[in-house]
């Protein structure tokens, strides 16, 4: 199963990480390493972004996931139960995002659930 890189994958920042701490996404070598001036970094917001596009999503179960509910289910309804905890297993969101910066600078950056969602609203 492939994981989420939460990094720029191509364009400007390639092999920048892309974090989001107390809502706030940005594209850094590190937590603290952000230099907007010195092209060492950036924000991810409507003052920094001109436009994103979700290039690919995927969506897959999750294994851990899927093998706790089957077990519970198996424990309480049996076969049955297996089969439909094994099905019920949380998804999870991979995303590839293009984004083109006001500055000129594009980047395209592979992200999970929890960093799309604050892209897409810190960017609304």
């Amino acid at each position: 199963m492939s994981k989420s890189k939460n990094k720029v994958i191509a364009g400007n920042y390639d092999g920048y990480s892309v974090s989001v701490m107390f809502g706030v996404v940005s594209i850094s070598h590190g937590i603290f390493s952000i230099n907007e001036e010195d092209g060492s970094g950036t924000t991810l917001s409507k003052e920094t972004v001109a436009s994103y596009e979700v290039v690919t999503d995927e969506h897959r179960k999750s294994a851990a996931s899927g093998i706790a509910r089957g077990l519970i289910g198996g424990a309480l309804l049996g076969p049955v139960g297996i089969l439909a905890g094994g099905l019920s297993a949380k998804s999870k969101g991979i995303y590839q995002v293009a984004i083109e910066f006001h500055d000129g600078k594009k980047s395209l950056i592979e992200v999970d659930d929890k960093i799309y969602k604050a892209i897409i609203k810190s960017c609304f």
